[in-house]
């Protein structure tokens, strides 16, 4: 949870603030439910390789984590954050269109990388004038956070359904739709001045303060950036799998909408799950969940076995991630709130980036059986989060007491 602060300056907030973030939110949450699940299966319409395919998936990644800083750096300078959308939101319709103009791998990987790039910083920008309005205001970020995830699973099925019946030609036009409503909303983006703290983003750009540096929480950063990392190959080849062995665009909709939904209703229950349980149980419950998902996805699980497995991700994301972020509240003086969120931004990438590439390997390598690479990168995400409990100087545990258990 993001705690509010009151407010150090008299001052109003802009009109109808809530709902006009909640807007920009869903507008790129719409993009990503279309083209996370389904630009993959656009891809394997243009017999790419999967190798081929997971280096087009993969570089965005590397090439995000690089320009997002700069961008984030520049956004801080301006004064007025929510200038720098208008600009990304109509360079990714740019490079959307130009997509449609030739599907040669080079091309398609060349265009995919810029569009990585451009794209990249709208979703930060957003989140840091949503954080503006939580200090300054007092909003509560998770009521405007919530509908992005809403239109990420509404964009889900919707393009289920239009993969059913296009099939994967559908992605473009989808995407190419995504991006103008992306610039239709940057015009009612709240304008909250120059910042008076930095972005998450912009702290990428400098050294990590000394709280960072410690031994414990970096390898805490990344254990569970492994775990998430781990996910590469669900995010780059379930859908293409799940249409290899005849689900419909319904129903791998439905998959993918499984785990949002599930994601959501664990944020929602977070503050009950806090007071019962320890951070490090939270985190080590997400760790061991997700080597266990990963071992049993290769099996003939059915549309049922699946959707019950998609539903894993309430703990090998959500609650992890929230065990993550109270650690680095207790942790991590406020004024390196930014810096930590930043760190945790580019550790995510970088590993998320890395195995995205390795999984297109892995996926032409051994098809379906290579989800057993990824049980082994988040087990080693497991060890490196044990290792840092283990060395925590006061083993931290349930309400900031001291304890030697997780």
């Amino acid at each position: 949870m993001i705690p509010s602060s009151p407010p150090p300056f008299r001052e109003e907030a802009p009109r109808y603030f809530v709902p006009r973030i909640a807007l920009l939110f869903c507008a790129p949450l719409v993009v990503n439910g279309f083209a996370m699940p389904y630009f993959p299966v656009w891809l394997s319409t243009l017999s790419l390789s999967d190798f081929e395919i997971g280096i087009i998936l993969a570089l965005p990644m590397f090439v995000r984590v690089i320009t997002a800083p700069l961008v984030g750096l520049l956004a801080d300078r301006i004064g007025e954050r929510a200038e720098v959308l208008i600009w990304s939101a109509v360079l990714s319709l740019l490079t959307a269109l130009a997509l449609f103009v030739s599907h040669s791998f080079w091309f398609v990987l060349i265009i995919y990388a810029i569009q990585g790039g451009v794209y990249a910083p709208y979703v930060p920008i957003v989140e840091a004038i949503a954080l503006t309005g939580v200090r300054r205001w007092g909003y509560d970020y998770a009521t405007m956070r919530v509908w992005g995830s809403v239109a990420f699973i509404g964009a889900t099925m919707l393009g289920g359904v239009m993969v059913g019946w296009y099939g994967g030609s559908m992605v473009l036009p989808a995407m190419a739709g995504g991006f103008i409503l992306m610039i239709l909303l940057t015009f009612i983006a709240p304008r909250v001045g120059k910042p008076r703290r930095p972005s998450t983003l912009t702290t990428l750009t400098e050294p990590p303060p000394k709280a960072l540096r410690k031994l414990d929480l970096q390898l805490l950063l990344i254990g569970v950036t492994l775990v998430n990392g781990s996910h590469a190959m669900l995010f780059a080849f379930s859908a293409i799998y799940w249409q290899h062995i005849g689900f419909t665009g319904t129903e791998i909709g439905l998959l993918w909408s499984a785990g949002v939904a599930a994601e959501v209703l664990m944020f929602f229950c977070a503050k009950m799950i806090i007071r019962r349980f320890s951070l490090w149980t939270m985190i080590f419950s997400g760790c061991g969940l997700a080597v266990m998902r990963w071992i049993i996805f290769p099996m003939d699980l059915g549309f049922g076995g699946y959707f019950a497995l998609q539903c894993f991700h309430a703990f090998t994301y959500a609650i992890m991630h929230t065990g993550m972020q109270n650690i680095l509240v207790q942790r991590v003086p406020e004024e390196q709130e930014s810096s930590a969120q930043g760190l945790y931004f580019f550790y995510t990438g970088i590993f998320t980036a890395i195995f995205t590439f390795l999984s297109g390997y892995f996926y032409t390598w051994f098809g379906v059986q290579g989800f057993y690479s990824m049980s082994v990168v988040a087990f080693v995400g497991c060890c490196s989060a044990f290792a840092a409990w283990y060395l925590q100087p006061q083993r931290a545990g349930r309400g900031g007491k001291t304890s030697e258990s997780a």
